[in-house]
């Protein structure tokens, strides 16, 4: 099987372990959103998928190759946006665009840039500087600058936890649209602690259980693309599978709490 593939992946530091055991085939082409409660190990996940830190135990595999460092292959973009603030938008995405393809002319760059600019809403940012934009605007740019890359593999950590409904939304139907039109070449992690986000954006529903890290649901998202709002929260089968997945956040955040006071009484 093609894509991404983690057997037995296991993570600790020293005698803490963070993530245990997991077992996950994500075919190429697919987006999947990853839930969890803090302490879970999202980020730590997709840090090891990103080949930025070395698993404890276990493998992981990209297209039937380790991953052991990182790579072109897989781009990652974070809650911070992380743009270089010395360089305006075109010259960020520019940046990325010639790490992967070095050979082509100053005129081409541009105009590769300004395309993915255009594409995420900066048609007219090209030459702004990120303190001069807003957050979403910054996180647009941002999501630019990896799909610049042409990684396969896209890795998004909260991307857009810091802002606010309305940015949000948008930059959801951003991701969802620069995806569909790039849909067989982009596999997606998208990490959220957002129910409806992670419904709204995926195929699939990954929840990660906390204490460690490991798989306790993954779950089919069954609603055809593209999708509307307005079409989702009127779907009584929409609020079902909300409330399944709030209920399995809920019930693992007891555990936690219960061992927690278990082994408090213990010591």
């Amino acid at each position: 099987m093609s894509g991404l593939q983690l057997h037995e992946l296991s993570l600790s530091y020293g005698e803490q372990p963070i993530l245990e055991r997991l077992n996950l085939e994500i075919p190429e082409g697919q987006l999947v959103s990853i839930l969890g409660a803090s302490g879970s190990g999202k980020s730590s996940l997709l840090r090891l998928i990103a080949g930025l830190q070395e698993p404890s135990q276990g493998h992981l595999h990209w297209r039937g190759q380790p991953i052991r460092e990182p790579s072109p292959e897989c781009g990652v973009v974070f809650q911070d946006y992380a743009l270089f603030p010395w360089l305006n938008m075109r010259d960020n995405i520019s940046l990325a665009i010639r790490q992967v393809q070095p050979h082509l002319s100053s005129a081409s760059v541009r105009r590769l840039a300004d395309g993915h600019l255009l594409q995420v809403g900066l048609g007219s940012a090209s030459l702004r500087y990120p303190f001069e934009l807003s957050g979403g605007m910054q996180q647009r740019g941002a999501i630019a600058r990896a799909f610049a890359l042409g990684s396969p593999l896209l890795l998004l950590d909260e991307p857009f936890g810091a802002l606010d409904p309305v940015n949000r939304a948008r930059l959801q139907d951003v991701l969802a649209s620069v995806w569909q039109a790039a849909r067989s070449a982009k596999t997606v992690l998208f990490v959220t602690h957002d129910v409806d986000e992670a419904l709204y954006l995926g195929d699939r529903v990954i929840i990660l259980g906390s204490s460690p890290g490991r798989v306790i649901a993954d779950l089919p998202v069954p609603f055809n693309r593209p999708r509307y709002r307005q079409t989702l929260l009127a779907s009584g089968e929409f609020h079902a599978l909300r409330e399944q997945i709030s209920d399995l956040l809920v019930a693992d955040i007891l555990r936690g709490l219960s061992s927690t006071r278990h082994s408090e009484l213990s010591s």
